[in-house]
């Protein structure tokens, strides 16, 4: 994608959208009152290291910026905030649109978000952000502020160990199964297809403590196998580069001894704290977390607010 919209600009409102806006809205709105003490909030030009010199015109990544902070006011999904574009006045108001804009697809938002974690940028909404602010006297330098941490669910089952190394190498090879099935199919062992086959869950392993402890042994060597056939691999060395790989080394280096050592599922006490350890396979990032009386699977969020007596708290 190149950008070839201008970079400076704050994209005048058309004459009818002005009229059309303001005859439904003789008040205004959250949305133009954003646009109208604010501008367009953002320029093109912080942006412009994001986007190539070739390749087909991108949408302005301003007008994609401040549909992010609209979309956010309002808690809509891509696709609702995508539809608002297209059919509400005051949208196309405070983005200095027309009428008749037909407006964008909603995958446009998670590739432009995708592109600003991709170069680094995302906390350059917030910084632009934070200038208008200043710029209108709504925060001061070195101002009152407090900071709260909120928790976040990750979107994952919650897994016992068993079921976490059984369904860590049951996503690497599915992983690998994608970019080299007849690679995987040569040697993988026919009793691996039942095995890992289908998803590994509580209710179908066995019951008895010992034979928990052998089958994770079995899972344990097989998941050695596939690291040592990937290593060996020297025709396909972006292989170990796999997320899904990446993560079953560390799931594995976690929870068992490794070669030239026995095999051996590790005890409890010898794990790294749960903090530390990747709880499910997908989503590496998530951990186990806790604050007060309250624990969870996820992330922890932090919140920052102004808290000067005089002025909003943002």
């Amino acid at each position: 994608m190149s950008m070839h919209e201008p970079l400076f600009g704050d994209y005048p409102i058309p004459e009818e959208t002005q009229q059309a806006a303001r005859a439904a809205f003789p008040y205004g709105n959250n949305i133009m009152r954003l646009r109208d003490a604010f501008g367009m909030l953002f320029q093109n030009y912080p942006f412009a290291g994001l986007f190539s010199h070739e390749g087909q015109p991108a949408l302005a990544p301003a007008r994609l910026a401040l549909v992010t902070i609209m979309q956010f006011m309002e808690d809509l999904s891509d696709r609702q905030a995508a539809d608002s574009v297209r059919d509400r006045l005051s949208w196309k108001y405070a983005l200095g649109l027309p009428l008749t804009d037909p407006g964008f697809d909603h995958t446009v938002l998670s590739e432009f978000r995708a592109r600003l974690m991709a170069g680094s940028a995302e906390e350059m909404l917030l910084d632009s952000l934070l200038v208008r602010f200043q710029e209108q006297g709504l925060i001061k330098a070195r101002g009152r502020q407090r900071t709260d941490s909120t928790h976040v669910l990750a979107a994952v089952r919650t897994l016992n160990r068993l079921e976490r190394v059984g369904e860590t190498l049951r996503f690497a090879l599915n992983s690998v199964a994608v970019v080299a099935p007849e690679w995987l199919r040569s040697w993988v062992p026919v009793r691996w297809f039942d095995r890992y086959g289908k998803r590994i869950d509580n209710y179908r392993l066995p019951k008895a403590e010992r034979d928990r402890e052998t089958l994770a042994v079995v899972i344990g060597t097989d998941g050695f196998t596939l690291l040592t056939a990937i290593d060996t691999a020297t025709d396909l060395p972006w292989l170990g580069e796999l997320e899904a790989i990446k993560t079953l080394r560390q799931v594995w280096a976690d929870h068992y001894s490794a070669p030239p050592e026995p095999i051996a599922w590790r005890a409890p006490k010898e794990l790294p704290p749960s903090g530390q350890q990747i709880a499910s396979p997908y989503d590496p990032q998530a951990r186990w977390s806790g604050k007060r009386d309250i624990e969870w699977l996820g992330y922890k969020v932090h919140f920052t607010e102004t808290c000067d007596e005089d002025l909003p708290r943002l």
